[in-house]
Formats: structure tokens, C-alpha cells, sequence
């Protein structure tokens, strides 16, 4: 595994596309990373913490996967993803998949500190938008952008105030690049609750082992990065049964 200052080119391979994914040391990032290294995809993985990262990924191949660690909130480490995918001649598929809970428990909006909000926005909202203004001019015909969202996004749960409505920020960021950029495929995807450490951080003191693993949502972000599904926001698990954009 190489580390940005170390990329090479890479030859002799099949080649099945090339995707960027944030937030790729656990969870769902992690569980699509090693879906798709098994299917030869080329990838950049990024996380946060380099040791988080280096171990998620020490089971796949090094010759196709470059590990970047840092912040998404930092344009530094923007410009090196941009760089990594560079090396790699392009890209077909961004998935950004890095968030922010912001404080836990959740607090209602009246008492919702605005610097932790604006914490929020710069990782869920801002984070995403630049990446993908650095990327677009890499992306190959037909590529595919997803931005992760969530069903609080669309549904008023009480203390979701600060996190849904990012999430509902990042669903139009995604509407109108799709507008904006026929030529691309746009998604916002809700992979549905998971038992993860963000969604134990949400719930403390809960049992949350009754959610299904984020391999359960991967068939349906599979579809969206393989398939011929037109842009729009979609729920993962349900791209099981016969594709269809749900609003």
C-alpha cells in the first residue's frame, strides 16, 4: 500500500473501474472498499486516522489500492486524493461516505451549539462539494458521483436537527449536479440504519445490535455504481428488488 508521496503507476491488471471513497477505515466505507477490491476495482481510500486506515486495508491487494490519510475538511488533503487519482489516469466513481454525527447525544436545535453545527456542515455539506469540484475534471463519461446520505435527511426526528438537515443540504448538492451535469450520474443514496460505531455514537447506552451490518447495504450501492440507474436519491437496500428512485 502506498502512501500519496509513493503512488505509481499501476498496469497488468483487470481493470473494473477506478473509485475514490471517504470514510473507508470502517463501516460502509470499508465494507464497499473491499467489495469492489475484490472485483479488481482500482481505489483511493481515505480516512482519518493513517494507522485506522492502514489496518482496515491490509488485506487488500497493494498494487491497486493507494491509502490517503487525512481530514476531507482540509484542502491540503483534498489536492492529494485529486492527486492519487491522477496517477490512476481518472476516475468512474467518487462515493462520499465520510460524516460527521456531531455531538451525542443529539441535542435539539434550541440548544444546538453552532460551532459543533458548523463542525457538522464542513464535513457532511462543504467537505463533498469541494472534493467533488476538484474531481469533476477527472471523472470519465458517464461516471458516477455518490454522496452518502440518510433518512433524516427527509424525516423530522426529534434531536436529528443538526445532522438531517446537513443531510438534506448534501441531497440538493446532489439534485443539482445532476442538473447541472447530464453527462454524469448523480446519487444520493441512503444506505438505511446499520450497526456501526457513528450509529452506536447516536444512540448511547443503546443495544443497536438488531441493525444489519453495512455489508447488507452494499448489493444496493453496487447496483448504483454498476447498473443503469438514472440520477436521483435512492434507498440502498431497497435496489434488492427491481430498481426504482424513491423521492
Amino acid at each position: 500500500m502506498w502512501r500519496d508521496r509513493r503512488l505509481r503507476t499501476f498496469g497488468g491488471m483487470t481493470d473494473n473501474g477506478t473509485a475514490l471513497i471517504t470514510g473507508a477505515s470502517r463501516g460502509l466505507g470499508l465494507a464497499l472498499a473491499r467489495s469492489l477490491a475484490a472485483d479488481g476495482w482500482r481505489l483511493v481510500l481515505d480516512a482519518r486516522t493513517e494507522a485506522d486506515l492502514a489496518a482496515a486495508t491490509a488485506q487488500l491487494d497493494p498494487s491497486a489500492v493507494v491509502a490517503v490519510s487525512g481530514d476531507v475538511v482540509s484542502e491540503e488533503h483534498r489536492l492529494a486524493l485529486r492527486r492519487a487519482v491522477e496517477r490512476f489516469g481518472g476516475l468512474d466513481a467518487v462515493v462520499h461516505n465520510a460524516s460527521r454525527l456531531g455531538p451525542s447525544p443529539q441535542p435539539a436545535l434550541d440548544a444546538y451549539p453552532l460551532d459543533a453545527l458548523r463542525a457538522v456542515y464542513a464535513v457532511n455539506v462543504f467537505a463533498p462539494l469541494r472534493l467533488t469540484q476538484l474531481l469533476l475534471p477527472l471523472l470519465r463519461p458517464g461516471g458516477r458521483v455518490v454522496f452518502v446520505t440518510s433518512d433524516a435527511s427527509v424525516e423530522a426526528y426529534d434531536g436529528w436537527g443538526g445532522y438531517g438537515s446537513s443531510k438534506a443540504a448534501l441531497d440538493q448538492i446532489a439534485a443539482v449536479l445532476a442538473v447541472e451535469h447530464p453527462e454524469l450520474r448523480v446519487y444520493a443514496v441512503d444506505p438505511g440504519d446499520m450497526n456501526t460505531r457513528m450509529h452506536q455514537e447516536a444512540f448511547p447506552g443503546e443495544d443497536i445490535s438488531d441493525r444489519p451490518p453495512p455489508e447488507a447495504s452494499v448489493p444496493g450501492l453496487r447496483e448504483i455504481l454498476r447498473g443503469r440507474l438514472p440520477s436521483g436519491r435512492y434507498q440502498a437496500r431497497a435496489l434488492r428488488a427491481p430498481a426504482g428512485a424513491v423521492r
